[in-house]
């Protein structure tokens, strides 16, 4: 057994992000223009021709990258769900955007019943609606709108809608575009498809009404339709009285892990939300993930990542926002911002033809390849869960891209670049971590094991992207309302399900985290019998073990027997 100590101890102090406030996505660059050649790809060299003919090797961790799925009318069933997980979904997303508590909580209480059928964990996400403008058709008639012709969107709500006339359920609409503005309109997002999205230019205002001209022909079917207005800022607040309403009842009952506050546009917008949740008993642990969506948020988007825990890139609607030759820039520089924070990284729309084919298109498993390679922790399925007609085919799919993708994840060059960016001296926890990674790399360990309280210890861990597996051992601890004695721990575990790299486990209450004695060592073998029965641990392995005795962080790497 070799035993390493590190004793170094600093100052903790945030990553501080060197780039001032952008304006612009031109701006948003890793740190100049000259840094963006191939410095910045990161993908291992050479590839073997030969293995791309090699299949795809079955497991039980079917990729690092996280896969999160939205739950709805086609992935809502307990036999569906349990596919869902047995796919590769670790985190399910919640929309409040449609559909009201009961019925998702009907969706929860099958995903609870699918935990159990599969014993596999799943983190809970609630995605509020935010300051989205929505297009209301009681009728649920189709609507066709022909190239050319003139539709008036209005506030008044009584109005049925027709091809003329579309009823909004905002009043402040003419307040904020001009001639010349660029409109929106689709079912759930905008698919990019000119027969189910139309876009629209705003011809003149008339009083409370704005009316435009068709640009494509298109037919919305549905009763209610997103409404974007490109690069126009929306007086309305990001966490709305509804979104509140709903955290406050469905959030608070059901103790969510994760809040996707849609439409973040500035970091206070974060703050306000964490105060918010903070008064609300155990969501003060929920960890807030900012959704940029629009070029407002893009603006702020270093102050954002400081404040949340999180960020979701919303290329839905963010691709609307920007020229399409800027999108790819905003992702590699996004992506890189998150990496070097240490905080995770979502990516949306990534395999829209899924919704209703069996196989994504050419350029989206490339698109799905290179969100890997660019960094993200997790890719997010919208419409190709909520309501396509192929969920568990599409997560599996997408697990088998990522997978693929992760072999040629150039891990070294990545490994130097974060300790570059971090610098010196690092923290004490940065030191452990990045120690832990180098020593699991050179040893060719099968994983890493990492004993943790917070959860903290892990993420940093995950953050220098070790090519092999992160078992987090979450080490649950004795807390109090002054009310009654309960443990944390369940949290902790299912936040980590959003991390790249990182699988949790819940450790017996009864282990401390820190000891002054081998007293670990019963957790340990608890853990790498985890691993052995999930086959990430074989005889004669080396793992690498990172805890806490006494006062000392430990990494130290064990050879296992038969």
């Amino acid at each position: 057994m070799v035993r390493e100590k590190v004793e170094r101890r600093t100052r903790f102090s945030l990553i501080p992000l060197s780039e001032s406030e952008i304006e612009s996505v031109s701006r948003l660059r890793l740190h100049s223009s000259s840094k963006m050649h191939s410095n910045h790809l990161l993908l291992e060299e050479p590839i073997r021709m030969a293995s791309i003919l090699e299949p795809s090797k079955a497991s039980f961790f079917p990729a690092m990258t996280k896969i999160v799925g939205t739950l709805g009318p086609r992935s809502r069933s307990v036999e569906l769900i349990s596919g869902c997980l047995k796919a590769g979904m670790s985190v399910a997303r919640f929309d409040f955007s449609w559909g009201d508590s009961e019925y998702h909580q009907e969706t929860l209480e099958n995903l609870k019943a699918a935990v159990k059928i599969t014993k596999k964990l799943c983190a809970v996400m609630l995605d509020t609606v935010g300051p989205e403008l929505q297009v209301l058709n009681k009728t649920e008639k189709s609507i066709s709108l022909k190239e050319d012709a003139v539709v008036v969107l209005t506030p008044n709500q009584e109005l049925e809608a027709t091809s003329e006339l579309l009823p909004i359920n905002f009043t402040g609409l003419s307040q904020a575009v001009k001639k010349g503005d660029t409109i929106f309109v689709g079912q759930y997002l905008f698919t990019g498809s000119e027969s189910t999205s139309v876009w629209m230019e705003v011809s003149e205002v008339k009083g409370d009404d704005v009316v435009c001209t068709v640009k494509n022909s298109a037919t919305l079917s549905g009763s209610l339709f997103t409404l974007h207005g490109s690069q126009i800022h929306i007086n309305l607040p990001t966490l709305t009285d509804k979104d509140k309403e709903v955290i406050s009842s469905w959030g608070v009952q059901n103790k969510i892990d994760f809040l996707s506050l849609s439409y973040t546009r500035h970091a206070e917008d974060v703050r306000q939300a964490r105060e918010f949740l903070s008064k609300l008993g155990d969501l003060s642990q929920t960890q807030i993930f900012a959704k940029i969506e629009t070029v407002e948020g893009l603006t702020h988007f270093d102050e954002i990542l400081h404040e949340a825990d999180g960020i979701i890139l919303s290329r839905g609607n963010l691709g609307i926002d920007l020229p399409p030759e800027k999108v790819f820039l905003f992702q590699k520089a996004a992506l890189y911002k998150c990496n070097m924070a240490g905080k995770p990284a979502v990516v949306t729309r990534v395999v829209d033809s899924m919704t209703n084919n069996l196989r994504p298109t050419r350029a989206e498993a490339t698109d799905v390849a290179n969100a890997v390679l660019d960094g993200s922790d997790a890719i997010l399925l919208g419409a190709e869960t909520l309501r396509g007609q192929y969920p568990v085919e599409t997560i599996s799919t997408v697990g088998r891209i990522c997978a693929e993708s992760e072999k040629v994840f150039n891990q070294d060059l990545y490994f130097k670049k974060t300790v570059k960016f971090v610098g010196e001296p690092m923290t004490h926890l940065e030191s452990i971590a990045s120690s832990a990674v180098r020593a699991a790399i050179k040893v060719k360990a099968s994983v890493i094991i990492c004993f943790t309280s917070s959860g903290r210890a892990a993420r940093l861990i995950a953050k220098y992207r070790p090519t092999m597996p992160v078992i987090s051992v979450v080490i649950p601890r004795l807390k109090t309302n002054q009310l009654r004695w309960s443990f944390s721990g369940a949290f902790e575990a299912r936040q980590s399900l959003i991390v790249r790299g990182l699988f949790p486990m819940l450790a017996d209450p009864r282990h401390p985290a820190e000891s002054t004695s081998a007293t670990n060592e019963s957790v340990l073998k608890v853990a790498l019998d985890h691993g052995k029965a999930y086959g990430v641990i074989k005889p004669h392995d080396r793992v690498v073990v990172c805890q806490k005795v006494g006062d000392a962080s430990v990494v130290k790497i064990i050879e296992l027997e038969d």
